[in-house]
Formats: C-alpha cells, sequence, structure tokens
C-alpha cells in the first residue's frame, strides 16, 4: 500500500500516522520528497483509522510499489528542457569511452548536426580484465562537459562507484548504472538521494522484478527520476554478445510507469545488427536508444566491435525517423528530418 499525504498537513498529524503505524508493528517507509508514505507489506495492514493527513491509498500487492503501474500511469520529466517519457523517442548517443579531446570534440559536433541532444560517453568505464582502457577518469569527464556545452548537448555518463559520486554529479546530466551495479543496491539508495535522473541498465542476469526492485531503491529514497535500459542478457550461445531481450519492453510498459530505452550497442555487440535491433525497439515501443559511436571505430580503444561509424550512425537514424513516422510517433531529433530524408 502507498499511502500518500496531504500538502498542507501538519507535522502532528504526519506524527500521529507514523506512531499509529509503529505501534502497530506496521512495517512502513517515508519518502518524504514524494510526501508518501509506503506501507512495505501487505499483509501486516487490514484496516486502517482515518488520519487528518491523508489524502489517498493506494493498494499494491507486487514488491515493488513506487515502481508499479497500480501507483502511477508514467513518468515524465525534462532534462534540460527535453523531454522523457513523453511519447518522444529519445537518442542518446556517442562513444563507449572518452578516449581524448579531438574525440569527443568530434562526435559532439556531429551528432548536434543531427538533432541529437544527449551526449553519452564513459569516463570511468569498468573492464573485465584491468589491463584494458578503463577510462580517463576526472578528466573525461570534464572533456564530455566541454564538448557538451559548446555543443548545447546534455551528457550521460556511468556512476561507477560511490566514492565518485560527487564528481560525478558535477559533469553529468544523467547518471548512468551500469549493468554490473544493477545489485549495487549501497549505491541505488544513495542515487534515491539525488536531483538528476537515473538510467538504469538491467544487469545481464537480472530478472525483471529485481530489475523493478532495483529502480525501487531509487525511487524509495526520493528520486522519481528513473529510466529503465534493456541491454542484452548473458546467454549460452557465443554467437552474440547478448540477447537483446526486446520482449521486455511491452512487458515493463504493463508493470510499470518508468520509461524504458534499449541499448542496442551492446544487446548485440555488432555494429551491422545495431540498426535492425534500433528499428526494432522503436517498433516495439521503447522510449529511446542508447547507442555507441566512433569517429573511427577500427581505433577505438573499447567495444570497438559494436561501434558505429558517423556513417552508419547517420543510415540508422534516417531508418529509424522513417520507421516512427510511419507508426506516428516522433524522435527528439525531428528538426532534422526534412534534411535527412533526402540522403
Amino acid at each position: 500500500m502507498i499511502i500518500v499525504l496531504k500538502q498542507n498537513s501538519v507535522e502532528a498529524d504526519k506524527l500521529a500516522l507514523v506512531n499509529y503505524l509503529t505501534k502497530h508493528h506496521i512495517a512502513h517507509h517515508i519518502v518524504a520528497q514524494q510526501n508518501v508514505v509506503v506501507i512495505t507489506k501487505q499483509s501486516n495492514i487490514e484496516h486502517l483509522p482515518e488520519f487528518d493527513c491523508i489524502k489517498s491509498t493506494h493498494p499494491i500487492n507486487t514488491h515493488y510499489k513506487l515502481a508499479s503501474k497500480i501507483w502511477k500511469d508514467s513518468t515524465k520529466f525534462n532534462v534540460d528542457g527535453n523531454s522523457i517519457g513523453d511519447g518522444i523517442f529519445n537518442i542518446m548517443a556517442g562513444p563507449c569511452s572518452v578516449e581524448n579531446e579531438d574525440q569527443i570534440f568530434a562526435t559532439a559536433e556531429f551528432l548536434s548536426k543531427l538533432g541529437v541532444k544527449f551526449l553519452r560517453g564513459g569516463a570511468y568505464k569498468p573492464r573485465t580484465s584491468p589491463y584494458s582502457f578503463r577510462g580517463l577518469g576526472k578528466t573525461g569527464l570534464q572533456l564530455l562537459r566541454k564538448a557538451a556545452d559548446k555543443y548545447n548537448m546534455s551528457v550521460v555518463t556511468e556512476i561507477l562507484d560511490y566514492s565518485l559520486l560527487d564528481e560525478v554529479i558535477e559533469y553529468a546530466d544523467v547518471l548512468q548504472v551500469g549493468s554490473r551495479n544493477m545489485h549495487n543496491f549501497y549505491l541505488l539508495d544513495q542515487l534515491g538521494k539525488v536531483n538528476k535522473p537515473v538510467l538504469l541498465k538491467r544487469g545481464f542476469q537480472g530478472k525483471t522484478v529485481e530489475w523493478l526492485l532495483a529502480a525501487e531503491y531509487i525511487l524509495s529514497g526520493g528520486n522519481d527520476k528513473v529510466i529503465l535500459c534493456e541491454r542484452g542478457i548473458r546467454s549460452f550461445d557465443p554467437s552474440s554478445r547478448n540477447v537483446l531481450d526486446l520482449g521486455i519492453v511491452p512487458l515493463i510498459k504493463e508493470l510499470s510507469h518508468l520509461p524504458i530505452i534499449v541499448d542496442p550497442s551492446h544487446g548485440t555487440g555488432t555494429a551491422s545488427r545495431v540498426k535492425p535491433a534500433s528499428l526494432a525497439a522503436a517498433a516495439i515501443g521503447a522510449d529511446g536508444i542508447l547507442v555507441e559511436v566512433h569517429p573511427n571505430p577500427a581505433k577505438a580503444l573499447s567495444d570497438s566491435e559494436q561501434a558505429l561509424s558517423f556513417d552508419e550512425f547517420e543510415n540508422m537514424l534516417i531508418e529509424t525517423q522513417k520507421l516512427l513516422k510511419a507508426l506516428g510517433k516522433h524522435t527528439d531529433t525531428e528538426s532534422i528530418t526534412l534534411k535527412t530524408e533526402s540522403l
């Protein structure tokens, strides 16, 4: 159950409710920023007396409460004036890793000319091997911010560890939680206290409910700006890097109000499959895509096999726009549709 409190309710009335719940051993969690009280175990409560501070109550039987579609029909918010979850298909693109100033500025310039509003790039990179390129750290964050500011874009970058939170917040507009950190509950809990959107990737072995409960950690901290990202799950079959579970997009739409985007780059692991996977994501109802693009993919220091060249990305964007237009939908790059349709 979720109890919604009246905006103008006095503290004494709220305290009376909390005291009642505590006295009757009713497990609860207060989300002050959202002015709600979450009853964490439905079986603990049957009849709730009237309290002057209560506006409404919402019975929810799932383990995840605040992420549930029963609680909220949809989540919509803006990042630097760009709508998320409002029916607009968002394009987030950039290199896997920020490698140097020339690379990230060339990418940002190219993307901005196509109308892309979100520049993604890794400054701190979690790598399977400690000998792989692990990013430029704070220098990478600074280069991302400079490039985004010059070309009027928003920064999407990964927060790898809680110890880096203040540093990443200083430069990023959207904080990305990578697949490996979906179960980093302390980090998720702390991200619930920040006032920036969080892009939560699905763990490569994460079940749907586990993913939504990971989002619940952030939501229960008071941060209601969460974007889910399907990036593929691990399979027994080595033929592709991951299995891109596109079926989870309509499933999430049934279960949750949170916007969901798709990462076709990690989901397929091969540049040639990124465009068809992007088209499929658009067709199945995703709210956007997160794509890796690099000025020279063959020389990329990480994920070179799945990064699109500039020409490949532009072709993918044109085809995606055409599909969305046929479906009666729109991308956040629509302002450049007329310039690209003739290409």
